[in-house]
């Protein structure tokens, strides 16, 4: 009998004090957590490099490779090992920068009593464009999104996802909220939970992409035109497969939860 719920924490050692506020808000929630060292992509460059196709990531992205984000990327699949290795149903996956809402734990029951409805569920985003409605559950939509869905500050995600995505994620080529943004690639339920019951605020000072974005320095827009057809492509490539599922004109009713209560043993 496993448990259903694993919690994770992604911290870069040195980032002591978001460590330390991330620790003072999941107290206050009552919600245990593991706590996953996240990877320095910059001092771990030469180690890292091996998984990464920089020319595909250059041509789907139109910038150059970020080290962070490298390092992001691998700190996420360190995360689904761990998971997969604890025998859990659901993973919360939460990067160090995240605040919690006052309804997060209300929010988080609620989307764990219908976890046979999604199998990757966004809890924040940085973009969450052309919602479609799939049903409701208390004051709470879930949507799937026509348009970019990016951003993991939070989510929640299954064990047989988890494991399935494992295999294909590397190598690396796009950071890894475009990678999970490709539905139709790896054929999953990728939705949120609306209102969103939390939010990202690194204080302008990101690990990944520097003071308010310095470290990003886009392509001239000439040279960004493979990415365009990239990002149209997955465009195309959702809507086929939301048409497909039956999930872009679905009957909006309210969900049903399971009959198992969210973080009591299986």
């Amino acid at each position: 009998m496993g448990t259903v719920l694993a919690s994770y924490l992604i911290n870069l050692p040195r980032s002591s004090d978001r460590r330390e506020r991330m620790e003072t808000q999941l107290a206050g929630l009552g919600l245990p957590y593991t706590l996953i060292p996240g990877v320095d992509g910059r001092a771990e460059w030469d180690r890292l490099k091996g998984d990464l196709d920089e020319a595909a990531f250059v041509a789907h992205v139109g910038r150059p490779v970020l080290p962070g984000e490298i390092g992001a990327y691998h700190a996420h699949l360190n995360v689904w090992r761990a998971f997969v290795a604890s025998g859990a149903e659901v993973a919360l996956v939460m990067e160090d920068d995240v605040v919690f809402h006052p309804d997060f734990r209300a929010a988080l029951d609620a989307a764990l009593s219908i976890r046979g409805d999604w199998d990757f569920l966004k809890l924040n985003k940085i973009r969450a464009k052309q919602p479609i409605a799939q049903g409701t559950i208390g004051q709470w939509q879930l949507n799937a999104y026509l348009g970019p869905a990016t951003g993991l500050g939070a989510y929640l995600i299954r064990r047989s996802l988890a494991v399935r995505l494992l295999p294909a994620m590397l190598p690396i080529t796009r950071p890894i909220d475009h990678e999970l943004d490709r539905i139709a690639a790896h054929d999953f339920r990728h939705f949120g939970l609306e209102p969103f019951p939390s939010h990202v605020d690194d204080g302008n000072e990101s690990t990944i992409t520097g003071t308010s974005f310095a470290a990003v320095k886009k392509f001239p827009w000439y040279r960004r035109l493979p990415m365009y057809g990239t990002r149209w492509r997955n465009q195309f490539g959702k809507l086929f497969w939301l048409l497909r599922k039956g999930r872009l004109f679905p009957r909006r009713t309210a969900l049903q939860p399971g009959s198992r209560p969210p973080f009591s043993t299986q």
